[in-house]
């Protein structure tokens, strides 16, 4: 098999003009030629790229497969001799087990479907807190900013227990190093403004603690370093997947209109829709791993040492698994997308993003009726390839108040 396998060069950093939501074209036709390819990391080291489906699911749920920090490498930037450090306590989404399950367990129990249902209501009131100063402000208005990111912010925030009026520079700082275009100063800065708050912070909920799920936390053997790792990969995570899914979804929705159309007339469509945004979409694009040993993957031995790239917006995408896999298709009956990963990495918060997005995507378009782009699709700025989360910067609407 490997004679014949496809080489990919670079990975692709921009999408086709005029195709926002479809991976990069590099990616599908790397696809096309079979589930993995070779990939040459800068610096020269061969590693491997997994496009397929059925691929990428058998790596994540494969613990001979690493993702330990220091055993990663960046799949664009060569850091040449630079020994990569072990990732700090409690950022337990770049740890092996065991150290993964000393900070995902005390976790699991507050993220439940029941726990998170049980929200639900909360949700909805953000949601419609945002939406009626939207309304008040009147059109036109940038989404991102006066809806997406607020609602999964202040709903991470009270469950983390942020105070108000910290909220909104402590969002900036979290988003600051997220965004895929932050100069090396600026994430710096970002970065330890945001560990010296989180610090603050768990030392509050020590001495004073509140109802939520950080002074939770404080009653167990976890330092105060550990928690504030494990607050850090919360707050990221949950601040930063569900604003862009929001957005993006809203960008996609308004680009189909016979599949917007659809979810108008039937709310009963609401949970499959949200799927399927997620299939579709993917914001999450590419993760990591580095094989601890020979693995065979797809009829193909990747060596122990090797560095992989796993492509979730290619697998969410694969013809062998979901039928007209380019399509959006709010109706699609064959689920089972990866956007929220697989094995013990799968994401902890995927039930309280799947919440957020079933309140708020059907209560933004019931409340505006004729929601629409208030720029030419073309002049909807993107987030770079580059980023960890891809999403739009922003995205003007209008609508007839």
């Amino acid at each position: 098999m490997s004679e014949s396998l496809h080489t990919v060069a670079t990975m692709p950093a921009t999408r086709r003009p005029g195709c926002p939501f479809d991976p990069p074209a590099e990616l599908v036709e790397a696809q096309g030629h079979g589930p993995i390819s070779r990939y040459t990391f800068p610096g020269g080291r061969p590693g491997w790229l997994v496009t397929g489906y059925d691929e990428v699911r058998a790596v994540l749920a494969d613990q001979r497969f690493s993702s330990r920090k220091e055993l990663l490498l960046h799949p664009t930037i060569d850091y040449g001799d630079i020994e990569a450090p072990e990732a700090p306590p409690g950022e337990f989404l770049l740890m092996d087990e065991p150290r993964h399950s000393r900070y995902r367990k005390p976790l699991m129990g507050k993220f439940t479907v029941r726990r998170m249902r049980l929200l639900t209501e909360r949700v909805e009131q953000i949601t419609a807190e945002h939406l009626d100063a939207m309304e008040e402000a009147g059109p036109p208005t940038d989404l991102v900013t006066a809806f997406a990111n607020p609602v999964p912010a202040v709903m991470i925030c009270e469950l983390l227990g942020v105070p108000y009026e910290d909220r909104g520079s402590f969002q900036e700082q979290v988003r600051s190093f997220m965004d895929g275009e932050t100069s090396d100063e600026e994430l710096i800065a970002a970065y330890t403004a945001t560990q010296h708050y989180l610090a603050e912070l768990v030392a509050a909920k020590r001495t004073n603690p509140t109802d939520d799920v950080l002074s939770d936390l404080t009653d167990s053997d976890l330092t105060d370093e550990e928690l504030r790792g494990m607050a850090l990969i919360l707050l990221a995570a949950g601040i930063d997947t569900t604003a862009n899914m929001l957005a993006l979804g809203t960008f996609a929705l308004l680009r189909h209109p016979e599949q917007l159309a659809a979810l108008r007339a039937d709310p009963g469509l609401t949970d499959r829709a949200v799927e399927e945004l997620l299939r579709y979409l993917s914001v999450a694009k590419t993760f990591m791993r580095t094989a601890l040993e020979d693995v065979e993957v797809g009829g193909q031995v990747i060596e122990a040492g090797s560095p992989v790239i796993l492509s979730y917006n290619t697998a969410n995408r694969d013809p062998g698994r979901f039928t007209a896999p380019h399509a959006l298709d709010l109706g699609r009956q064959n689920g089972g997308h990866l956007a929220f990963g697989h094995g013990i990495h799968q994401c902890l918060g995927q039930q309280l993003a799947r919440v957020e997005l079933r309140v708020a995507l059907p209560a933004l378009l019931d409340r505006f009726p004729t929601l629409r782009l208030a720029v030419p699709p073309e002049e909807v700025a993107l987030r770079p390839e580059l980023a960890d989360i891809y999403g739009v910067k922003s995205l003007p609407v209008a609508w007839d108040a």
